[in-house]
């Protein structure tokens, strides 16, 4: 497709344009149903899709589905999350699924499909949580593959995968067996969820996020055709993308955080004179918030370095977001007192978002095993 061909909403915006656009979004209509999302388990996908024709999941992406800027992508997610949480998380499914896309050389996932990704005319996310711990040795591979005349069949099931819906995909991983003996390979692939052999089932309540369109898939002899691959072999390509799939996560942490320390100036005038006296006051937070966002703005120049060393240094800002994002969260709680209590405050939800950021793949645990593994693996004999 030629840009000069390209409908209105996928074209390209500057970045002030693009980054006040999403503030408008997440200030005006993603507010209003903030509490819903929360609360109700509401999916904003109208909100979704204003986001990503305004270019704020797309940003990352190569023109001319994108403009090529993995911090802008992070600036724009930030800005979402600092007012709800759950759509940042959503906002980076949709990120990723586009970097899947357009990082798998296929044409028929690089053209239109991936298009419609960029565009927001389809909604996808990312069922890559179990094969990241996998691949970190902290759980099995729960697809496997077996191939088949013109592709493979895979079976299996997965608890949960989010920014999902009948009409909505998502990139997969599955292990290669032949005869119940493992081919020592993986197969990324293109999961749509109106396919056959898919069958979506409700999730156990979760303390926040219930929004984000969270599934169970079981998959049942779904067939995987050329059209649908992703990568095979699939390690080659999550090693190329993997640096870049943990940073866009810190646009989340970063905006939520933000939010939280807004929400303790906004009780300085009246509880200074008491608050001066806690812990993490909100002039400290925002100095360490801003140097670790130039910080991640900086790795987002250069989101395919393939080096050990930088994947450390991702891994770790990527912990420090999650660590920085429950301080805050913690310490708003304290600085609002009994207001944010309130089942319905903004600071009771960022306290329990920020425990999703800590806890949702790569969980501070799982970075700071993979720090561990990988330093030790650099380390001179």
């Amino acid at each position: 497709m030629n840009p000069a061909d390209l409908p209105p909403e996928l074209a390209t915006p500057t970045e002030p344009a693009l980054l006040a656009a999403v503030r408008a979004i997440a200030q005006g209509p993603l507010a209003e149903q903030v509490q819903g999302i929360d609360r109700q388990g509401h999916y904003p996908r109208a909100v979704l899709q204003q986001l990503a024709s305004a270019g704020a999941m797309s940003a990352h992406l190569a023109a001319p589905a994108g403009l090529g800027d993995y911090g802008l992508a992070i600036r724009a997610m930030a800005e979402a999350s600092r007012v709800c949480g759950a759509t940042g998380f959503m906002m980076w499914c949709q990120a990723v699924c586009g970097l899947y896309l357009e990082q798998s050389g296929n044409p028929a996932l690089t053209g239109d499909a991936l298009m419609q990704i960029a565009s927001g005319q389809r909604l996808g996310g990312t069922a890559l949580s179990n094969p990241m711990k996998s691949y970190a040795q902290i759980e099995s591979l729960l697809l496997k593959a077996t191939p088949v005349d013109g592709g493979y069949l895979v079976n299996g099931a997965l608890p949960w995968v989010s920014n999902l819906g009948p009409d909505h995909c998502c990139g997969a991983i599955a292990a290669v067996e032949a005869d119940g003996q493992s081919l020592s390979k993986e197969l990324m692939f293109l999961l749509r969820c109106d396919a056959p052999g898919v069958t979506m089932r409700d999730c156990p309540s979760f303390s926040a996020m219930e929004g984000t369109g969270t599934w169970a898939l079981h998959l049942k002899d779904y067939f995987v055709g050329a059209g649908e691959l992703i990568a095979d072999p699939a390690k080659p390509t999550i090693a190329r993308i993997r640096a870049a799939f943990v940073m866009l996560q810190c646009g989340m942490a970063v905006g939520i955080t933000q939010g939280a320390i807004d929400s303790m100036w906004a009780v300085e005038a009246q509880l200074g004179h008491v608050n001066q006296f806690l812990d993490d006051r909100p002039d400290a937070l925002q100095a360490e918030l801003d140097a670790l966002t130039t910080r991640v703005m900086k790795m987002a120049e250069t989101p395919f370095d393939g080096s050990t060393e930088f994947f450390i240094d991702v891994l770790d800002a990527r912990a420090h977001c999650a660590e920085l994002c429950l301080r805050a969260a913690q310490s708003a709680l304290m600085h609002q007192g009994a207001r944010g209590y309130l089942m319905s405050s903004d600071v009771q939800r960022r306290v329990r978002e920020s425990h999703f950021v800590a806890i949702v793949t790569p969980a501070i645990k799982h970075l700071r095993k993979e720090i561990a593994r990988l330093s030790q693996e650099e380390m001179p004999v």
